[in-house]
């Protein structure tokens, strides 16, 4: 499998892709400067977290907007699987690639912290490692988190299985107390129509070592890589 990460001024997780990447596909992943117009021939391409332009105007918006980003989107279409973590579902969203939105946390507050995940669907090659209804441990680090989408929507993403985690209890259950950001409907993660592209919240490039505290992000970086291989 070969992939690409782009690379945006602000980005903070793209090594951290870039290592899951080569620790699962034994290939590191081409690093794509924003600036640049066209990316190689991938199998993946993967938007990474962090504050791409310090997060100004608004998540993601500027980074979207990016030249890269033209060549990112049309991949996308192509049906070239696309991974968006964190501020990458951010630009993602803003792209148009996904629909809804990532607002402010319903706490107003940064949130840092390891929190667990329910699977809806591993019937696609970003979660065929899980089981659906596993409960996973992902860390998030996000100001913006709050996933908001009209109720319209939400309802087809749920009717065409295209909620890819929600944020839950550590036993499972979608409740309040399982919900760090204020999501609607406790949603986590998604899919476009083709489910070829996820945006997430979550890290699982950051639960892809053992030293940093668990594995379940593992999980999907070696599922992709027994896809796409």
């Amino acid at each position: 499998m070969k992939a690409a990460v782009i690379v945006f001024p602000g980005s903070n997780c793209d090594r951290d892709a870039a290592v899951a990447l080569r620790e699962a596909t034994g290939k590191p992943p081409a690093m794509i400067w924003h600036r640049d117009s066209a990316l190689p021939k991938v199998d993946l391409v993967v938007v990474p977290g962090g504050f791409s332009y310090g997060d100004y105007l608004r998540s993601g918006a500027m980074a979207a907007r990016s030249p890269i980003m033209q060549d990112v989107i049309r991949r996308a279409k192509d049906g070239v699987p696309t991974l968006g973590i964190c501020n990458g579902f951010q630009i993602l969203t803003e792209a148009g690639l996904l629909p809804g939105a990532l607002m402010r946390n319903a706490g107003l507050k940064f949130v840092c912290r390891s929190v667990s995940l329910r699977v809806e669907n591993s019937q696609t090659f970003f979660t065929a490692g899980y089981a659906v209804n596993q409960v996973v441990q992902f860390p998030i680090a996000h100001a913006d988190g709050n996933y908001f989408a009209d109720d319209d929507t939400l309802d087809r993403l749920e009717g065409e299985g295209r909620v890819a985690f929600r944020y839950a209890t550590p036993d499972g259950e979608t409740s309040p107390e399982g919900n760090p950001n204020g999501s609607s409907r406790n949603i986590a993660g998604i899919f476009n129509a083709a489910k070829t592209v996820l945006g997430l919240m979550p890290h699982p490039e950051r639960a892809a070592d053992p030293m940093h505290g668990g594995t379940d992000g593992r999980i999907m970086f070696d599922a992709m890589a027994r896809a796409l291989g």
